[in-house]
């Protein structure tokens, strides 16, 4: 990984809200973030608890958060300065079942202006099939200072 992917990689996970938050979603760690493309991907795990149809299928809720989880990371990262991501809608498609299990969910700029941007993501399982996909129009906010 390139040095100023790293520095921006840490920066990320050095952003991240509290962990219990995390905790609750199944977040396992930031696997890779590039500032200048304006892409974060991050890593989950799919608890049978997230799962219903006995602990086969994860609820669409779960799915729905990953992706927007990593569609707010990257605009935050891509911003460059302190900002607040609000989403305004997400859209998301739901291509094969997403099972217990490891999976990689992937969150990209597609535009930013100064409060909007436009977003989108995808879910891959470990062996790298496409599991979903989600679109999201989001607020950009400047972050109080501390």
């Amino acid at each position: 990984m390139p040095e100023s992917d790293l520095h921006a990689l840490n920066e990320a996970v050095a952003s991240l809200p509290e962990s219990e938050l995390l905790d609750s979603m199944g977040f396992v760690r930031m696997v890779s973030a590039d500032r200048s493309g304006g892409i974060i991907r991050a890593e989950f795990d799919v608890h049978t608890r997230f799962c219903h149809s006995g602990g086969t299928t994860a609820q669409g809720g779960f799915v729905t958060a990953w992706m927007d989880f990593t569609m707010a990371q990257a605009a935050r990262l891509k911003a460059a300065r302190p900002v607040w991501v609000a989403s305004l809608e997400v859209k998301v498609s739901f291509l094969k079942r997403v099972g217990p299990g490891r999976v990689v969910a992937e969150g990209r700029v597609i535009r930013m202006g100064r409060r909007v941007a436009f977003l989108d993501a995808s879910l891959f399982d470990a062996t790298g099939a496409l599991l979903a996909t989600a679109t999201s129009t989001a607020l950009i906010e400047e972050a109080a200072s501390s």
